[in-house]
């Protein structure tokens, strides 16, 4: 059913990189849960009336509140698809995390409103009425929001959407939700336990943990999260497959939202090596990544010494002392300069952020260590910080 809606409304639905493609995605998404979420809230709000329960009736408003956020998923993803302009060159993706906020927004709100509800069902209890007919319209309620649900997460999987997947979660919340008011209803007629504004409060708490879980998922990366591991792991290999790059390091990874993502790294080449053609290459390996993995690329390269022994066997010592501070500390942009009463030893250090030394306190016990080493030895050092951890 997921391939047959897919291939009839979204053109071009594999090339899940291109933001048109993404935005129709969305629509498709939007649309779909727009409908099933208002038919499903006429229901239960039937239901409702039928049994005097609200349980049923709150979770009918919450299924009407999911149809708007539909249509905030379906406007966000519409907004976000736009194209860069004066006020906004790297496009406007991270709408597409806005609406996903706004979506677990709407979800602790209703969270909030079925507990009040449900706190004076129990303060005011009232009977709740039994109907077949009730009970067939929740039970087939459960059974659309969880197909929503597989929908929902597998679009959120192919084009990896924060706001697909706040949605998708929130279907799955109704699931429970809604079994858990079925369940209720059941009791009330056959075991004559008056649980209504009980369940009510069960039914908020996890409608409430399920909006805070999805508000953290988008939070994320409007703060600026890590980028995604193996999408760090693969610019390395793509960019170390050239022979000319000796090294890869300060690789940064800045998310403006699907489909707008910009990388920077510094390229290590051989200081002895024709600057024109490895520029060339560099250019290169620009379009290569920006053709791999739809990203906007831009290289440094720095020359490095990659032939002299005295200057490799300096950096490597220097490294050794480095990760008796931290084994996970790494080196790079080595330079030596020797004197007369003294030998410069120049290198950026890049420190894990969880070290428990502050850079001052790097920097200093490196500088002991070495001159431990060497009294001749000089040390100038840049400490960094990874951003792709």
């Amino acid at each position: 059913m997921i391939e047959f809606l897919l291939r009839k409304f979204v053109k071009d639905y594999q090339n899940v990189k291109d933001p048109a493609v993404r935005e129709r995605y969305g629509t498709l998404s939007g649309a779909v849960g727009i409908f099933l979420n208002l038919m499903i809230s006429l229901g239960k709000f039937t239901a409702g009336v039928i049994t005097s329960s609200v349980a049923v009736t709150a979770d009918a408003f919450n299924n009407l509140s999911d149809a708007a956020s539909s249509l905030v998923t379906l406007v966000g993803f519409r907004l976000a698809g736009q194209k860069a302009d004066d006020d906004h060159p790297f496009g406007h993706g991270r709408i597409e995390y806005l609406a996903g906020l706004a979506v677990s927004v709407a979800i602790l709100l209703v969270g909030v409103e079925l507990a009040k509800s449900a706190v004076g069902k129990i303060l005011h209890p009232e009977a709740v009425s039994f109907s077949p007919l009730s009970a067939g319209i929740l039970a087939a309620s459960i059974l659309v929001k969880l197909w929503m649900y597989v929908f929902n997460r597998t679009l959120s999987r192919r084009i990896e959407s924060a706001a697909m997947a706040a949605t998708a979660a929130d279907s799955l919340s109704d699931c429970v939700a809604t079994s858990a008011v079925l369940l209720g209803l059941l009791a009330g007629h056959f075991a004559d336990l008056s649980i209504d504004g009980w369940v009510g409060v069960v039914v908020a708490a996890f409608v409430f943990k399920t909006g805070w879980e999805a508000a953290k998922d988008t939070i994320s990366p409007l703060l600026g999260q890590p980028p995604d591991p193996a999408l760090v792991s693969g610019i390395r290999e793509t960019v170390l497959e050239h022979p000319e790059v000796r090294g890869v390091h300060d690789l940064i990874v800045h998310d403006y939202g699907p489909g707008h993502i910009m990388a920077s790294l510094h390229a290590e080449v051989s200081i002895d090596a024709d600057m024109a053609a490895t520029h060339d290459v560099i250019d290169n390996i620009e379009r290569e990544l920006g053709s791999k993995y739809h990203i906007m690329a831009t290289i440094h390269m720095d020359p490095i010494a990659t032939d002299d022994s005295l200057v490799n066997a300096r950096r490597d010592e220097m490294l050794e002392l480095a990760r008796q501070i931290d084994p996970e500390i790494t080196l790079h942009d080595f330079r030596m300069t020797e004197g007369p009463t003294h030998t410069n030893l120049i290198f950026d250090l890049v420190v894990p952020r969880k070290c428990p030394m502050s850079d001052g306190e790097v920097r200093q016990e490196m500088a002991r260590l070495a001159r431990v080493r060497n009294s001749r030895y000089l040390t100038v050092i840049q400490i960094d910080h990874p951003y792709t951890e």
